[in-house]
């Protein structure tokens, strides 16, 4: 059995650039991951017994709805394994967040998968699999910090936002982010996100850059569709934090602190009313 961390990302940016005739979205974001993560675990069992997913959350899906299952699947099939499997996730990161929760999973099971059967497939091999189960699981697969473009596929690995602590707050219900897409006029965005600013100032550790060209331009249409997650970014804001945005298509905000006890206080307060509220610290790959 091989047991590892699935981490969440959230989005320093997110920038829509155009639109595919097939109704698909060109996308240009910083994603980066955090320290906040489900524990992934495989092994391999008697083929006859398929694929055997169990997780610690009731309300999630075992079948072949869900995008884990669907990725051992996928291992299976195409490398032509003879064992079945049993995965176990034990879950952390919330449903339905904009966190990229299942697409961590599913990139934990194609690494997971890679090991115990001793595939040898390397990163890019990984990545165009996980490509096939969903836009967000290579960037899962790799990790870090990356500017990615296409639909999301495309990853440049940059320097990241190094030991900042990250408050994440989720309400009580989640957000489709299909939902978001479709409703999206991206010809009429107003104000589009500097990526490439955003890329030098991580890479001078600028902090307070940093914090001033957080952008994502699907806030619009998620708080136009849920306000509560706008009126949520506006009292997430009063905590004192260095920035604050929303993750992907939301609606999950985080608020970026330098400050551990201050960070720690928002936590203790913003807990009350939001139980979902989560103090992580963002995740690299020190080598860059």
């Amino acid at each position: 059995m091989i047991t590892l961390k699935a981490r969440a990302k959230i989005n320093l940016t997110l920038d829509v650039i155009g639109k595919r005739d097939n109704g698909y979205h060109d996308v240009e974001m910083i994603m980066q991951q955090i320290d906040l993560y489900d524990l992934v675990s495989v092994e391999c069992i008697e083929a006859s017994e398929g694929i055997v997913l169990t997780c610690s959350d009731s309300f999630l899906p075992v079948d072949s709805t869900n995008i884990a299952y669907r990725a051992a699947a996928l291992m299976k099939e195409r490398h032509q394994l003879k064992c079945g499997f049993r995965i176990h996730i034990d879950k952390n990161i919330p449903v339905a967040a904009g966190l990229a929760g299942g697409s961590t999973n599913a990139a934990a099971v194609i690494r997971a998968i890679n090991d115990v059967c001793g595939l040898s497939l390397d990163l890019e091999a990984m990545k165009t699999l996980g490509f096939e189960l969903g836009a967000d699981v290579p960037f899962c697969i790799q990790g870090g910090c990356a500017i990615a473009r296409g639909l999301g596929e495309v990853l440049e690995p940059i320097k990241g936002l190094s030991h900042a602590f990250i408050v994440l707050i989720k309400p009580n219900f989640g957000v489709s982010t299909k939902e978001i897409y479709q409703n999206l006029n991206w010809e009429t965005i107003e104000e589009h996100p500097n990526t490439s600013a955003m890329v030098s100032a991580l890479a001078e550790d600028n902090r307070y850059l940093v914090n001033h060209l957080l952008c994502n331009v699907l806030e619009t249409v998620t708080f136009s569709r849920y306000p509560k997650v706008k009126s949520l970014k506006q009292f997430v804001k009063r905590y004192g934090a260095d920035g604050v945005l929303m993750s992907g298509s939301g609606p999950t905000i985080f608020a970026i602190y330098k400050n551990y006890e201050r960070a720690k206080h928002a936590v203790k307060s913003l807990k009350k009313h939001y139980p979902q509220t989560y103090l992580v610290m963002t995740h690299n790959d020190e080598s860059l």
